[in-house]
């Protein structure tokens, strides 16, 4: 009992949560840490206020964060609530990371990661593979994109650059006074100042408010801000 205390305060397990029981398999060298549910619990739900009471629920597992050098699994009894319409939903534990089958602080510790070395250097380091590193970083990039603010937008620097060897190209757009890259097309060619324009749109931007475009003296790029960004002087 004193281990579940221990571990309920190293993971913020609060009620009506609690950890059930932990299992260490030495032959594997993982950690599982069950976490259930107090009998009787009402739980919320982000779409509907209020609280309520629990359907059923289903076992789900979370990798969490190495224990020492031990993987480490969160082994959840998940509920699903019954709404006040007669729905069903499941309920996602607090600690559940924006992808499935991961922690928060797991995908955290991931993103660093990613920050400072390759998709394949990371995955060697939190036994994951390529694509699950991937993956992550690429769900925190679209949310980060949905809630991106382009409104204030008005100097651009626009580049092209190579992806891969031979003549494989993807277009990249900063917002120069931020200097921080907001858009990135796999073109050059004029087409790349089409959807850059769109992309400022969707997000509250005004291509007719970009006063300044940084390029290199690109026919395609020239043309695509004369088209597409008409009141941008080129620099």
């Amino acid at each position: 009992m004193q281990s579940e205390k221990l571990f309920e305060a190293a993971l913020g397990v609060s009620e009506p949560w609690y950890i059930k029981e932990a299992r260490f398999d030495g032959t594997v060298k993982t950690l599982t840490i069950a976490v259930d549910f107090e009998a009787g619990s009402r739980f919320s739900h982000p779409e509907v206020a209020g609280t309520h009471p629990v359907h059923d629920s289903q076992t789900k597992r979370y990798r969490h964060l190495n224990f020492f050098q031990h993987e480490c699994f969160l082994e959840v009894r998940v509920p699903r609530v019954k709404l006040p319409d007669g729905g069903v939903r499941l309920i996602e534990p607090p600690w559940a990371g924006k992808l499935s089958g991961f922690t928060l602080l797991f995908e955290a510790l991931v993103l660093t990661l990613c920050r400072e070395m390759p998709f394949a250097a990371v995955a060697r380091l939190v036994g994951a593979s390529w694509h699950r590193v991937a993956a992550i970083a690429e769900r925190y990039v679209d949310l980060a994109l949905e809630q991106a603010d382009f409104s204030e937008v008005q100097e651009l620097t626009i580049d092209e650059t190579s992806r891969a060897r031979g003549h494989d190209y993807v277009t990249l757009a900063a917002d120069a006074e931020r200097r921080a890259v907001i858009f990135v097309t796999d073109t050059r060619e004029s087409a790349a100042i089409e959807r850059l324009a769109t992309d400022l749109r969707a997000h509250g931007g005004d291509p007719g408010a970009v006063t300044a475009v940084s390029i290199d003296m690109s026919p395609a790029y020239i043309k695509g801000v004369a088209m597409h960004l008409p009141n941008a002087v080129v620099r």
